[in-house]
């Protein structure tokens, strides 16, 4: 997403105007009064169907006896419940039987992942570290970040999709950490309902008081998805997919694919395959116009090189000029910020409907760049933008705390970190 209002803490990067849209919002037909999210107990041995799939919804009402004549049914009320109203717990499910619920709640439980932290920056962008449920016996716990950015006009919330990363881009703090997992649909698909939950974005939810979300007629909290927070999305694929077919169902989250966007640093294989199983919008982590650097700057630039992964592009399906791919490109100062390099990023996306995304490098903790000075990225953007691409300059968000792009990395992994520094 692009994001052009300032922040206290980058006030010095001028605020261009910007067009407003808009999202209807869902009435709420029952109203009640909901203040409380149900969190995950480890110890609590019944799974979650909080972030299931329709198929395995079908599967546990099966579990629990359910007729096969019933099941499709049971279902749609279930995917009513938990996806539209924001249901935690089987017992507010009204129009299904005492009976089914009882049988319900003694198998399964709408429990969403435990909000280990939360930060709210002072630009209003907030950051939950949310602790998932062990997935097995070696698995302790694994701890993940997401982070909603708000507007007057629109909310997005942009999502992880694996514990860590495997990247190792060297500009971006999340590929500093290992990758331990890929996530479920579940875990992928949980952040939304968890962030939904915390900003009162259900019907009968009252939304914080202690910083902005967006409100009124046309306007959603949460109206935007990206993929950029931690992993390599199309890494896990699969579990991706089903998430955003869940995210977009109209029956329940419903959100628009146009307003889904997955992020990539360049798995080219896969990029196809998004575009023809699933749809959404597609965000290219680009940062370089040449390989040598690139191989720097972005590793998997060595098996799959700027030419592949521009090919791929061309190819995506449904890329047009009204579903433009979106190029990322950080700022690094005297690293890729030449105007030389401008020209020839003009020069290598010719042919693709494009808009490129200026981002000024957000710091973090032993860094090895710096931001590109703000008459550079403008002299660049100029560039750009003079060759006929949009070329809006992203706005960093909740810099404060560590929530701006390339500055995910979990909780437990710097506080291990600060523990190691401590001892040597």
């Amino acid at each position: 997403m692009t994001i052009f209002r300032p922040s206290p803490i980058s006030a010095s990067f001028p605020s261009p105007p910007h067009g407003v849209g808009r999202r209807a919002c869902y009435t709420d037909f029952f109203p009640r009064k909901r203040t409380e999210m149900t969190a995950a107990s480890a110890s609590d041995p019944r799974p979650s169907l909080a972030g299931a799939t329709r198929a395995e919804l079908a599967d546990a009402l099966r579990a629990i006896e359910i007729p096969e004549r019933e099941i499709r049914m049971r279902v749609s009320q279930l995917w009513h419940w938990i996806y539209f109203r924001g249901a935690r717990e089987f017992s507010e499910m009204l129009n299904i039987s005492k009976v089914v619920r009882g049988k319900l709640a003694e198998r399964f439980t709408l429990a969403l992942p435990e909000i280990a932290a939360e930060q709210v920056s002072t630009d209003g962008t907030r950051k939950w570290l949310l602790r998932l449920d062990p997935v097995d016996a070696n698995d302790k716990g694994a701890e993940i970040e997401c982070v909603y950015i708000p507007e007057s006009d629109r909310g997005t919330l942009c999502v992880s999709s694996q514990v860590g990363c495997t990247l190792n881009c060297s500009f971006c703090h999340t590929g500093t950490q290992k990758l331990v997992r890929n996530l479920t649909t579940r875990e992928i698909v949980a952040q939304l309902l968890v962030a939904r939950s915390r900003l009162g974005d259900f019907p009968g939810l009252e939304p914080p008081t202690d910083g902005l979300v967006p409100s009124g007629p046309d306007v959603r909290a949460v109206s935007n998805i990206v993929f950029m927070g931690m992993g390599e999305p199309l890494y896990n694929l699969e579990q991706v997919e089903n998430a955003i077919e869940i995210m977009s169902d109209g029956d329940g989250l419903s959100l628009s694919k146009r307003r889904i966007t997955v992020s990539t640093s360049g798995v080219v294989p896969q990029i196809e395959k998004l575009g023809a199983e699933c749809g959404p919008m597609l965000a290219i982590s680009l940062h370089a116009v040449r390989d040598p650097l690139r191989n720097e700057l972005v590793p998997l630039n060595k098996k799959y090189p700027i030419r592949e992964l521009l090919d791929a592009c061309r190819d995506y399906p449904g890329a047009s000029n009204a579903r433009r791919i979106t190029f990322e490109y950080v700022m690094l100062k005297g690293v890729n910020d030449s105007p030389a390099e401008a020209r020839e990023l003009v020069r290598l996306l010719k042919g693709i409907p494009a808009k490129i995304n200026l981002i000024p490098f957000n710091p973090w903790p032993g860094a090895p760049y710096e931001c590109s000075d703000w008459e550079t990225i403008e002299r660049f953007s100029d560039i750009v933008f003079n060759a006929g691409y949009a070329s809006p300059v992203r706005t960093p968000r909740g810099r404060d705390i560590l929530a701006a792009c390339g500055q995910l990395k979990s909780e437990t992994e710097k506080l291990r970190a600060r523990a190691r520094l401590a001892v040597e």
